[in-house]
This record gives structure tokens, sequence and C-alpha cells, in this order.
């Protein structure tokens, strides 16, 4: 929100300084984010006509001007502004004026005398303008100071404003806390109704199924204005000092009125509407030119303002181009609504638009503003631009508006809450400055907060109300007493943070990804089931809930090796989310990471290579080993991944992830220049674990015996190594896979695996028969699961 202090200085009367206008502001949590000093050093910076403007004999840009400052005597003054010409208004800075860091002196211009500036608003200090002359309106008193007559100095002050305080999208709206704040009160202010003085005016409806989206709408037709005038200088440059450039004379009032009141207006020509004029949801594919020029198409979604159920405005973000004001409009239908603000918010960014209407409509406005801002606007109407007003035509649904209702404030809760007591007549003073009412009762105050003051619900509002105005700095600092309660760690959970530095000291990097997504970059994945699409997307490139981590942990890649980055290593740990039917999204929680480039930093000692499926697949086995699991890998080919290059991966024969390489298809597609490795696993079954148990150490020695059996390719080693398990029984202590051969001498189709049997008891040594028995019933075992035999 953007004002100008001298105009919020009009709505509220306070002998603070304007730095310390700024720092309270601040203070109350309307955090002034840049404050721009306006036309701080103009004296003897006056209003002059240039009665002629003749070509430099010398210059071909410049030109020799004869000016009027009130003076009597015609003061010649070379200028180079491309818009200087005889009749103009503008600004002469005068001899021994200082502009800027300039002192105005008598001067000759390639030959010719000059006595005095015509200046630009840029050169003066009140707009960032600097592509001609500030042109001065016709009727501005020649000779008059430039300050008083522009109603300088002044100050642009912009502030940051949470999404809660919508009031504080206005002028007045900001004066309730600033009265507050500083021990005064809001000026009074004239919205006294304008009588009808004709019987101008349009029927307006509001359409049964958009009740509760659109429960009030208001209009008024006045007839013979002169919409040729010019916008008066005090309304320009308050909108000037507000961010606003104005535009004409009719758009500038609507403007000016949802600066000053914080209601949205819009102005339509009369003539171009048949009538009547009411709101309801678009149909699909319903189309309208806005404003601004562009052709959109509504879907049910939106709302729009219709003439004869044609539809002629986008209701709470812009105006339709075919009924707009011009200068050649002689009536008008001026109109103002309250909508709810789920029924904006998010319709303008699904167009590519933001607009100051749907700014503040999205965040909720005064539903009772509506018909006061429509006679503010009518005042200002007739009395800049003349004009008979009809009478004021309102739709409403009362049964579909906010209803204020009373909040208690118990005095206890307050100071308990607070930590101080505040005495009842500076609670009630606060209160009350800010427009709420106040009934004392029993136990504190009954309060009734004011309708523009959504965000007043509870008693915690109201505390946080006397708080922040009362002062954050008065509240005293305390310690928290009592009893602290200490959370031990579960012993059947691996802790998150130890998962983090596992995969940090396997060397990655950890990243932070959006929850939400492209939908596009989903479909290059094949992992758009179950997306959860975003009814208010930052951006269209945000639209959906992820549904896998990699997605965008390999984009995260991609722009890393984009800026030269030749090995990226980066793991994420985050939730996924899954559509349900009727139910809230499920959300798990996951870990993935990705690889490319060499599998080792650059050095000496080792030669390089890539890094392949075996490297990532030793980094997710160290993350098992955290817990004590041990994984099962089973060829597979996820969407993403290159066949025969990619797995799935489990625990106790439960699926939980999947490990490979990116499918090259995928890899042209995200336009990686290397191959990629990545796996994506579910968290929890990682992290569960066992509870530690000591056992005893074995007195007596292990036995080793080595085997080598030829097995059919197909054979996965996780099938072999079960079998071995379940024939050897408790004397295997553990099995190790020291070799894998194919070759000459194997077979094709054949591969030959040699294993380690280390063999032991807990009672006695192990004697050779009773390990050659347990041999035997491992090679019988593999022999009939798996047709293996021993290599000779």
């Amino acid at each position: 929100m953007k004002f100008s202090e001298n105009w919020l200085r009009q709505h509220v009367n306070t002998d603070a300084t304007r730095d310390e206008l700024a720092a309270t502001l601040t203070a109350i949590g309307l955090e002034v984010e840049e404050l721009t000093p306006l036309g701080e050093a103009l004296d003897g910076v006056v209003v002059a006509r240039i009665v002629s403007a003749e070509k430099h004999p010398e210059a071909d840009r410049l030109q020799v001007c004869q000016v009027d400052a009130g003076t009597g005597a015609m003061l010649q003054i070379v200028c180079g502004a491309p818009n200087a010409r005889a009749g103009l208004l503008a600004p002469l800075a005068t001899i021994g004026t200082q502009v800027g860091d300039i002192t105005i002196k008598a001067a000759k211009l390639r030959g010719v005398e000059s006595n005095g500036m015509l200046c630009s608003a840029k050169e003066l200090g009140i707009d960032a303008d600097a592509s001609g002359l500030l042109e001065l309106p016709d009727d501005a008193p020649i000779g008059a100071p430039l300050a008083g007559y522009l109603g300088l100095p002044d100050a642009s002050i912009e502030l940051k404003l949470t999404p809660n305080r919508a009031d504080c999208f206005s002028v007045r709206g900001i004066a309730f806390d600033v009265a507050a704040a500083c021990g005064s009160e809001v000026t009074a202010f004239d919205a006294a109704p304008v009588p009808a003085q004709g019987d101008a005016a349009l029927e307006v409806r509001l359409d049964a199924g958009a009740g509760a989206d659109a429960p009030r709408y208001v209009g008024r037709v006045i007839s013979g204005v002169d919409a040729s005038r010019p916008t008066p200088v005090w309304m320009a440059e308050r909108l000037r000092r507000s961010g606003i450039r104005p535009v004409s004379l009719l758009v500038d009032v609507t403007q000016y009125v949802m600066l000053e009141l914080g209601q949205p207006m819009h102005a339509f020509d009369r003539d171009l509407l048949h009538g009547p004029v009411g709101v309801r949801h678009a149909r699909a594919g319903e189309a309208l030119k806005l404003l601004d020029g562009r052709d959109v198409v509504a879907d049910p979604g939106f709302l729009v303002i219709t003439d004869a159920d044609r539809a002629v405005a986008l209701a709470g973000v812009m105006g339709g181009f075919d009924t707009r004001v011009t200068g050649a409009t002689k009536n008008i239908f001026l109109e103002a609504a309250h909508f709810a603000p789920a029924a904006i918010i998010g319709r303008g960014r699904k167009l590519g638009l933001h607009t100051d209407a749907g700014h503040r409509f999205e965040r909720g406005v005064d539903p009772e503003l509506p018909r006061t801002a429509i006679e503010v606007a009518t005042r200002l109407v007739i009395d800049i631009a003349g004009g008979t007003p009809g009478p004021v035509t309102e739709a409403v649904l009362p049964e579909h508006l906010p209803q204020p209702h009373p909040i208690p404030l118990r005095r206890a809760r307050l100071a308990r809450v607070l930590g101080l007591d505040i005495a009842d007549a500076e609670v009630e003073r606060i209160l009350s400055a800010l427009g709420l009412e106040v009934a004392a009762s029993a136990e504190g105050w009954n309060v009734t907060a004011p309708t523009r003051r959504f965000d007043l619900a509870i008693e915690e509002d109201l505390v946080e109300e006397v708080a922040r105005i009362h002062g954050y700095d008065a509240i005293p600092t305390t310690l928290p007493g009592g009893a602290t309660r200490l959370a031990a760690p579960t012993e059947t959970q691996v802790a998150e943070q130890d998962v983090r530095r596992q995969v940090v000291a396997r060397d990655y990097l950890e990243a932070i990804n959006y929850a939400f997504v492209d939908a596009g970059l989903l479909d290059a994945w094949q992992a758009n089931a179950g997306a959860v699409p975003l009814a208010n997307p930052l951006s269209a490139e945000l639209g959906v809930m992820r549904t896998q981590l990699l997605p965008g942990l390999v984009d995260a890649l991609a722009r890393n090796e984009a800026r030269q980055q030749a090995r990226v290593r980066l793991f994420e740990l985050g939730k996924v989310f899954e559509a349900r039917a009727g139910q809230a999204p499920a959300e798990t929680l996951r870990i993935a990471a990705v690889a490319c480039g060499d599998a080792s930093a650059e050095q000496w000692g080792v030669p390089a290579r890539r890094v392949d499926f075996h490297d990532l697949k030793g980094d997710l086995d160290s993350l098992a080993a955290l817990s004590g699991a041990k994984l099962e890998y089973r060829a597979a080919q996820p969407a993403w991944a290159h066949p025969g290059r990619a797995a799935q991966v489990l625990r106790d024969g439960v699926v939980v992830g999947a490990i490979g390489e990116l499918h090259p298809r995928l890899q042209q597609a995200l336009g990686l220049d290397h191959a990629v490795v990545a796996f994506e696993v579910d968290l929890a079954p990682l992290r569960q674990r066992a509870v530690p148990a000591a056992r005893g150490l074995s007195r007596f020695p292990s036995v080793r015996r080595d085997l080598a059996f030829v097995v059919a390719q197909e054979v996965p080693w996780e099938a072999v190594a079960g079998t071995v398990r379940g024939a050897a029984g408790a004397a295997l202590r553990d099995l190790q896979l020291f070799d894998r051969y194919v070759g000459k001498g194997v077979e094709s189709g054949f591969k030959s695996l040699a294993m380690g049997l280390i063999l032991q008891e807990d009672s006695r040594t192990l004697t050779d028969p009773e390990v050659d028995a347990v041999v035997a019933d491992v090679t019988a075992a593999l022999e009939s699961a798996h047709g293996a035999r021993i290599r000779g």
C-alpha cells in the first residue's frame, strides 16, 4: 500500500514528525518498506508560462523561451525539453534557487543568455518522470510558489502489509491505527448521501447461484457529466504519490475513492448499457475484452458483471473494454460491490493479471462500504464534472453478508498473556480509537469489531490489538517458568538428522525443493497419477503437488550441470502427496538422491570413472545399515528408468522404492548431457530398527567354507542368498559373495557365484562332519531351488 503522507495527516491529527510517524507505523505492524521525501527544497520555484519558444540559433535541440513568471517582466530561458512550447505552464527555478546539487545562476548557453531553469518533475524531486517539463494545468496561478500549489513538501510512504490487514489498503484504514498509536482520533469524514436530482436509474440484480459470492451490488446513474474536464491537480498529485498514474477524470475518481476508503469501483458508459446490470458466474467458454485490450475466456469459477445477461466486466478483477468511459462520455453508471474473497482469489493470476481491485477483494473488503463509496464518488464527480445524479439502486442478500458479533475480552486473560497489567481506561481508549465498539462487563469487556476488520474473531485477536498499540517494547521480557519435559528419543527408529548426516558423509549435498511442481514436469516423468492440483497456485509452473521427489531433484541437478558443474551429487528428504477420493491427500516421507559425473572427486590417487548403479546402491545400503536393514534389489523398470539398469528396492519382501539410471529419452527431454543415476525410497521402512540387545561373543572358533556355484543368469543373488541361509540354519553367522564370473569355462546363459560361508556355534567347536553336513545341505538346496551346481 502506497500513499501520501499529507493525505494521511488529513485523516488523523498528529504532531509526530515524518520519521516518528514511520517508526510508529512499523512498530504497530504496518511495516514501512519505503519512504520517499518529495519536494523538500522548492524555495524559489514558481509557476510560469512559456509565452514564446524559438529555435536556438546555434543548437538544434535547444529553444529560446520567453517566460512569464508573474513578475511583470519576461525572462529569457534556454530550454532543451522536447515538450517546451508556447502556452505551456511549467515550474521555473529562478536565479539563486537550489535544484538538487545545482544553484541556478544567470548563464550563457551557446551564446544566448538564460535567466533561470524550466524543470522536470525528476529534477524537482517530486516524481521519476524525466521525459520533459512538468506540465501544469492551464488554471495554475502564474508566479505562485510551486510547493504551495502542489501541496508540498510531502512524502510517499509504502507499507508492506500482512495478508490479514486488508483494512489498511486505504488511507482511512491506516488512519485508525495511527490515531490509536499516537493518542489521537481520526477526523470526521463527510460521506453524506447525495440526494437524487433526477430519475435516471438502472436495475441491478444478483444471480441466485452467485449469492454467497456476490451478496451486495450498488449502482448509480449520473447524467450530463463533462468527462473531458481535467483531473484536479490535488487529486492527480495524491494519485501519483500513491503510485497510480492519472488517466482521465472519471477513472481517477474511482481510483481515488479506492485509495481513500478501500472500496474498488468502476465507471461504465451508461449509453453503452441496456440493463438490467447483474452479477453471475461465467459460463464455460464465455469471452470478453478487458480494459487493457486483451481478450480472455472465463470459466464458471469466475464472476462476471452482466448487462442484459452479456458479460461486460470481470467481477473483482477488471472492467470491460466495450463499456468503458472515454472523454466523450456524457452519462455514467457508477458501481461498487462486495465480493467474497474466495470468489476472487486466484482468478486474476489464472489470466496473468494483477490489479489493485483484485488485490483488495482477495483479502476482503468491508461489506458495508459500497454505498458509502458510491456517495463519495458521486460528490466528487458532480463537483468536478457536473451532472445530475439519479437514485442509488442496490441489490443485497443479507443472509450472505458477514455479520459482526461481540468478542469477550477478559481482563485476567489480557494480563496473563501480556505479562503486565494495562489500565482499563487505556484498554478502552486503544480499542475505541481503532473503531471498535467497547462495552464493559464484570470480567472485562465485550468488543464488537467493525465490518472492515475481518481479522478480529477471537479473544486472542483483541489481545494482539492491545499489545501492538500499547507497544511491544513495553511488554517485559521474562523467561518462562515451570518444569520442562524432556522427550526421550525412541530407540526403534533412526532419527531423521542421523539419516541426513549419513548421506552427507557419502559426499552428497542436501537440496530443498518446492513441494509443488509443474504438471508438465510430472507428465515427462510419467508420475502424474494421483497428482493433487492447487486451487490457487503461485504460478502455472507450480500448479500441482509433487508425487515424487526425483523430478524436482533432477531439475536442480540439471541447473547445476548447466552452470559447469561436472560432478553433482544431491539428496532430498521430504514429503510427496497423492490424491485420495473423499479424503485429504496422502503424505509420505521419502528420501531421494541423484548423481552424475565422476564417482570420486578429481584426484591423482584414483583413476577417474563415471558414477554408476552400483555406486548408488552402495550409498543406499550404507543408509539402510543405520537401522540394520537388509535391502533386496529386484530387477524392474520404473517409468523413469533405463531398461536393464534399474531395480525395485525391497525390505522384508515389501517394495519401498526404486533405484536406477535415467531413461535416455527422459534424459534428453530434460536437457541432460550425462547419464544420471538416482534412487527414491520411503523413509519410514529404512528408519525402523529393532531395539539393540547385547549378546555374548562365542568363545569357540568359526569355520569358513568357500563354494562356487554355477546358476542361470536370471537368478538374482538375493534368491541364492535366501536359499543358503534357509538351508544352513542357525550355524551360519555370515554369508559373503566375493566373486561373480561370466566367461571362459562357464557356458553361455550362466554365471559363477563364489561365496564364503562363516559357521560358528556358541556352545562348542564345530567338527568337520558337522561343517560338511551344512555344506551338503546348502548344495542340495541350491540345486533343488535354482538348478545350481558346484563349479568344477
